[in-house]
């Protein structure tokens, strides 16, 4: 696998800790935050505003918002050919998807471990945020927004590279 063509998803939970405060692992009410990087940073973050859920065409207009962010961001690579690694829930193996032409790297059933936010990314952002709580979803973020960009290009290669070395023989 070409890490300089791998793009990789990651979404996270951001509970609402009452109507108008937002904060990580509070109560029942729900966000969906979700990013796509590469081994620069990050190219698309999106959030899934709550009461709201992700099928195959709400995740097709991400992939498009993927695919634009992808050609002003990153120049070529578009042409040069992506390999998106994502889980395999229903809406991203929807045959809706599949028009992309994108290689899509595979992801075993049940195996959040190679998913790169759950070992690298979201550890760190989970202590960043412990505490906060926000006004509103635009304060929420532009708090993501900031933190992403404060994040030096190491840790996004190196993210990309420990992808590489949890997957199974079939990814390298």
């Amino acid at each position: 696998m070409q890490s300089t063509n791998t793009i990789t998803f990651s979404r996270l939970w951001i509970f609402i800790e009452s109507l108008n405060s937002w904060a990580i692992g509070k109560v029942s009410n729900n966000s969906l935050i979700s990013h796509w990087r590469d081994l620069k940073g990050v190219i698309l973050l999106d959030i899934l505003p709550q009461g709201q859920c992700i099928n195959a065409a709400r995740y097709c207009s991400t992939l498009d918002r993927l695919k634009e962010a992808i050609r002003r961001k990153r120049p070529g690579l578009l042409r040069r050919g992506v390999m998106l690694q994502h889980d395999n829930a229903t809406p991203h193996s929807a045959n809706l998807t599949q028009h992309y032409s994108w290689e899509i790297l595979p992801h075993p059933a049940h195996c959040p471990d190679l998913a790169p936010s759950d070992f690298h990314l979201f550890g760190p952002f989970k202590r960043h945020l412990g505490g906060m709580a926000f006004e509103t979803e635009d304060d929420l973020i532009s708090e993501l927004r900031n933190w992403f960009d404060k994040l030096d290009v190491d840790f996004f290669r190196v993210g990309i590279n420990l992808l590489l070395h949890r997957s199974p023989r079939g990814l390298r």
